[in-house]
């Protein structure tokens, strides 16, 4: 069975370890595409090059996207190893 090209919100919501209102709120602050097939469904290629593109920024707010905060990194890196 070949590799997905296509997936779901639902699917991408999974993929994000998120929720499927976050994935929303991402396509509506025009930071994930998506195309419709009956329903939306975002590509491969396009998940990766987001996930490329954002790594090391706070997405927490889609609509203000900040760079993630070194004191944030070295707070989980600490509680982690705790």
């Amino acid at each position: 069975m070949p590799e997905e090209m296509l997936y779901t919100v639902n699917e991408v919501a999974k993929i994000l370890k998120t929720n499927i209102n976050y994935v929303y709120d991402l396509r509506k602050a025009g930071l994930l595409r998506f195309l419709k097939l009956g329903s939306l469904k975002c590509r491969k290629s396009t998940l990766e090059a987001f996930l490329e593109k954002y790594d090391g920024q706070d997405l927490t707010d889609p609509f203000n996207i900040k760079e993630l905060e070194e004191s944030y990194d070295n707070r989980n890196k600490a509680g982690a190893s705790t």
